[in-house]
């Protein structure tokens, strides 16, 4: 067990080298692609609509198709069903995502100047955190959108989930709901990270190995 440890300390003590370095710097500029595309785009269609009414979900903000004018047409169709009007203003994560995409990139920045692969490793585990609640925040809103309709409401329907990926019926709307790009630029953060972790695991081996057939 000692020993275990003792190659754990050893590998997160580790210099990180060139090519784990430019892994990780090309995984801090990826993180732009956050701010500059969105992150999931939701379309729906009906006979009423055949051209669609299209929102692209950003870390930052709501952007609808039509220059803005088919989240105001949603949210006409919404009222009908009592459901709330899409606002930026009741979105929490347009005030807290911004911020820590930018943290986020300056320590993995620090990592690749400074770090050891102990901080790789923290920085691995810290994203992926953030993915998974940003997901789940994501989810849980849509959730709430589509079960707490208003009483009052000209149009009763039955609580429903909008779909968080895939297409989905609902009343006479097909809606679809799809990663964009920003969340490829997420996903493509994770996969630098893990190649990156990768290297070092295996360079990590190779020169256990090569100590062990010295000493032998």
């Amino acid at each position: 067990m000692q020993a275990i440890l003792k190659r754990a300390d050893r590998f997160l003590e580790r210099e990180l080298d060139l090519k784990e370095r430019a892994l990780v710097i090309l995984a801090a500029v990826m993180l732009a692609g956050v701010y500059l595309f969105p992150l999931w785009n939701l379309t729906m269609f009906a006979p009423q609509y055949p051209d669609g009414l299209r929102m692209d979900i950003y870390s930052y903000k709501l952007a609808g198709g039509n220059g803005g004018q088919d989240i105001k047409e949603i949210n006409v169709l919404n009222h009908y069903i009592g459901m709330k009007d899409l606002a930026a203003g009741d979105f929490t994560e347009f005030k807290w995502m911004p911020f820590v995409i930018g943290a986020l990139a300056l320590l993995l920045l620090r990592t690749a100047v400074l770090g050891k692969l102990g901080t790789l490793v923290d920085l691995f585990v810290l994203f992926f955190y953030f993915a998974a609640f940003s997901l789940w925040s994501f989810g849980y809103k849509l959730y709430r959108y589509g079960h707490d309709l208003a009483p009052t409401a000209a149009v009763k329907v039955p609580p429903f989930m909008p779909p968080l990926y895939g297409h989905r019926k609902l009343a006479n709307f097909d809606v679809y709901s799809y990663p964009a790009a920003g969340s490829y630029a997420l996903a493509a953060v994770a996969v630098l990270l893990a190649v990156a972790l990768w290297l070092a695991w295996r360079e990590s081996r190779s020169e256990i190995a090569s100590e062990t057939r010295m000493a032998g």
